[in-house]
């Protein structure tokens, strides 16, 4: 079987630690942001944890 090729589109938004997780930007930074609060704002900062299907379908695209 040959290998998988990974995804680039998934590649550049995901990152993969070293225990397995992946990690992602969380959106709502770009524009509009006079309407959202400072917490709110602040939290968006935070990278994100992605959990079960998810995490299953980009491991796969990522292939690694």
């Amino acid at each position: 079987m040959p290998k998988r090729k990974t995804k680039k589109a998934a590649a550049k938004r995901f990152k993969k630690t070293a225990t397995g997780k992946l990690l992602y930007a969380k959106s709502g930074t770009g524009h509009l942001l006079s309407g959202k609060n400072r917490k709110r704002k602040r939290q968006l900062r935070r990278t994100g944890v992605l959990e079960g299907g998810a995490a299953k379908r980009v491991g796969l695209m990522l292939a690694k």
